[in-house]
């Protein structure tokens, strides 16, 4: 985008850049410039620092003040040549100085240059957001991990402290996962964990937030939610993990898995692998649990009781102990539990 008052100097601007394939958009003064670069799509700003309404100094600055339109070059047009006008250029956020009357080579390869540093600036943000995002995911389900739960847990009580509202947290984890590992090789381990994260991703809501807590376990922050809102999600994830079959080796629920060597009959096998879940959950405010750190705690004492009591099921913390068993659960040979 070029911005002149002088018409027959933009225009000298614009055919210089489109004669070499821009594509060039002109303005009047600074405050049409700063209105068009407002909208977007602008990649690099050539500002004549004389114009009415607006100069190209305070256009310049406006622009550089436009953080939702990232990195804008901005290259500053005048016939003042003195250092004293290109320090008070270059003070404002200019990017570069170009002098009139000027050289058309020197024009492109200034215009040249500030693309180059725009491509490497997205470049950077690019791999900066990529770097993000790998550093609070969880590489195998896609879910945030521990470090991104710690300061997440932290806003989350703060903001359940002073607005007064209840904070649930459940922890729940895949029973006898390594004998999963173990019957069906890692690919099935795997498959079990990242259809259970999907499970919990589609039960939430939009709001709460999905950990991966460690190696079979996953953790569900419930802002704003009470008793029974947390046990209702929770029973729908236990419900519906259960009610599945988990394939083998072709990495899908239901498929087949390779039949063991010297098996009878050769060929494959249907797999029909169960899994189930013990889960364990903890409320704010209640009389034991009074900080962050104690919610955590508490929620892992429940899961804790759920795992000693036969797995397969959600164990609630409360003040006089731990409560609720689902009822009508399909019976699985060999976890323990009650149908």
């Amino acid at each position: 985008m070029v911005a002149d008052d002088d018409r027959a100097a933009r225009e000298l601007l614009a055919s210089v850049l489109r004669t070499s394939g821009y594509d060039v958009e002109t303005m009047g003064d600074g405050q049409e410039a700063y209105d068009r670069v407002g909208k977007g799509g602008v990649d690099v700003v050539l500002l004549d620092v004389v114009m009415p309404r607006m100069g190209g100094l305070e256009a310049c600055r406006l622009i550089k003040g436009l953080t939702t339109q990232g990195f804008i070059p901005v290259l500053l047009v005048t016939a003042k040549s003195d250092p004293a006008s290109r320090v008070e250029g270059l003070k404002t956020g200019a990017d570069d100085y170009v002098c009139k009357p000027f050289e058309e080579a020197e024009l492109l390869a200034r215009v040249q240059a500030m693309l180059r540093i725009r491509r490497l600036y997205e470049e950077m943000q690019t791999a900066r957001a990529r770097l993000e995002r790998v550093a609070v995911h969880d590489d195998l389900t896609g879910l945030y991990n521990q470090r991104y739960l710690h300061s997440r847990l932290s806003e989350e009580f703060k903001r359940a402290e002073r607005n007064h509202e209840p904070l649930a947290c459940c922890l729940m984890d895949v029973d006898r996962l390594r004998l999963h590992n173990d019957a069906g090789g890692r690919m099935l381990g795997d498959l079990i964990l990242k259809g259970t994260a999907e499970v919990i991703r589609r039960t939430v809501r939009e709001a709460d937030i999905v950990v991966r807590y460690g190696g079979d376990e996953f953790m569900v922050l419930l802002p704003t939610t009470h008793f029974a809102g947390s046990v209702a999600m929770a029973e729908r994830v236990w419900r519906e993990v259960l009610a599945r079959s988990w394939g083998g080796s072709l990495g899908q629920p239901g498929a087949s898995a390779p039949q063991p060597s010297g098996a009878a009959g050769g060929g494959t096998r249907r797999a029909d692998v169960k899994v189930t879940l013990s889960m364990g959950i903890a409320l704010y405010p209640s009389r034991d649990v009074r900080a962050k750190d104690a919610l955590i705690r508490a929620t892992e004492a429940a899961l804790d009781r759920a795992k000693r009591d036969g797995m397969n099921r959600i164990c609630v913390f409360q003040q006089e102990g731990f409560i609720y068993t689902p009822s009508s659960a399909p019976q699985v040979p060999g976890d323990g539990s009650k149908a």
